[in-house]
């Protein structure tokens, strides 16, 4: 998947990126546009099998539903493999577009329990809620639902909301790994799952921190050994 993100400074998030006018709006459009209509004629170009329209753009999506609906068309002119979109775990509900893309993506960052060390049995039953909501959404929409990220940060109550990403927080491997046993046990083996992309890997393997990172990453640590479990499963 070639999925493009738009960073904005001082770590803002892009879900509540919104303006007071329409001419900024549109002013806005047009350089998205141009922006992610470029990187979908890259993939096409490279024979990617899918494609991301955008992520985590909540208040985007909200407020100017008909531009993402002739977005996803002129998208569909330059880039011939299958369709995403990754919402927030808090907005895939509200999506209006599904039925329009291959996959309903969602960044899997749901809040569950705020134990220091969840245990993979605490994990399973906090996910349960998410299950269901996702199993109605899927069904409703007639499309599958994908992970566009997911994943844990080794850290202390790393299953309380895991979407925090700043680097704060004692190292906490067991954590992490007992988290990402409960995910994968809990949404591997549904039906209406296509599978999700890890959040997060880095090309240069070697020199990821391991044991002592306190961060997403799997790599050089024991949850990798989880992942290549359920992957190969």
């Amino acid at each position: 998947m070639l999925k493009p993100h738009v960073w904005k400074r001082h770590g803002a998030f892009t879900g509540h990126h919104t303006y007071s006018n329409k001419e900024d709006w549109k002013s806005f459009e047009i350089s998205y546009s141009k922006y992610i209509l470029d990187f979908a004629a890259l993939a096409e170009k490279e024979e990617v099998a899918l494609f991301c329209i955008g992520t985590e753009w909540e208040t985007f999506v909200r407020e100017r539903p008909t531009y993402w609906y002739n977005l996803i068309q002129e998208i569909k002119k330059v880039y011939t493999g299958k369709l995403t979109y990754a919402a927030n775990w808090d907005e895939y509900k509200r999506v209006p577009f599904w039925k329009e893309l291959d996959y309903i993506g969602v960044d899997a960052y749901f809040p569950l329990i705020a134990d220091q060390t969840p245990t993979i049995t605490q994990v399973e039953y906090a996910l349960l809620e998410p299950l269901n909501e996702l199993r109605i959404i899927s069904h409703a929409n007639n499309r599958p639902i994908l992970f566009t990220e997911f994943g844990y940060r080794s850290v202390d109550f790393t299953a309380k909301k895991p979407w925090e990403s700043n680097r704060e927080g004692t190292v906490n491997l067991l954590g992490q790994e007992n988290a990402s046993e409960a995910f994968f046990k809990t949404f591997w083996k549904q039906d209406f799952i296509s599978g999700g992309f890890i959040w997060k890997w880095f090309a240069d393997h070697n020199n990821v921190d391991g044991e002592t990172n306190n961060g997403y990453t799997p790599q050089n640590k024991p949850v990798e050994k989880v992942i290549y479990k359920w992957f190969a499963f």
